[in-house]
């Protein structure tokens, strides 16, 4: 079973990201970060059926409360088996927000090879980079990949010139 936790509070209201949370699947979402990773994209507007994913990594909206959680059910082809999560939950102080991130999924096939060697690290720096977006104005956002450990640069150097049949998922 793997259980991925991500965290981090940050100075935006609920209702910017119940707005941006809504549109995390579009061409101009501020939160993913498309300057550095494959689009998220959906078969539709984010809605409850919606099927989608990024890069390899395939799901489908299993549920979305607007401005307090946004489940994606893993499509079990890939082989994981079970959901990532973001949740907005009130910080003690106003006009600030906890975004988290879960994963809680099964593995099974390669994907129980490639979960500890690829995928958890790419994961990682993905969801790491969506959160500094949440956190920081357009205007100043952190250095891309400031937070990526040699890893994730190798990963990333990897899938690049191996072109798609290395766009791992992430």
């Amino acid at each position: 079973m793997v259980r991925n936790v991500h965290t981090r509070e940050v100075g935006r209201d609920p209702h910017w990201f119940a707005r941006e949370m809504g549109r995390v699947a579009e061409p101009d979402s501020q939160l993913w970060p498309t300057d550095s990773w494959p689009p998220m994209v959906l078969d539709r507007r984010l809605a409850v059926g919606a099927a989608g994913g990024h890069s390899a990594i395939r799901y489908l909206v299993s549920e979305y409360e607007p401005g307090r959680r946004l489940t994606f059910r893993f499509d079990p082809e890939i082989g994981i088996s079970g959901t990532h999560t973001f949740e907005l939950l009130p910080a003690a102080e106003p006009g600030r927000t906890v975004l988290r991130h879960e994963v809680a999924a099964d593995l099974s096939g390669s994907a129980r090879l490639l979960w500890p060697i690829v995928i958890r690290w790419l994961h990682d720096a993905l969801v790491e980079d969506l959160m500094d977006r949440a956190e920081f104005d357009a205007d100043a956002l952190p250095p891309v990949g400031s937070r990526w450990s040699p890893w994730v640069r190798i990963l990333r150097r990897v899938r690049k010139t191996s072109g798609n049949r290395a766009e791992v998922r992430a």
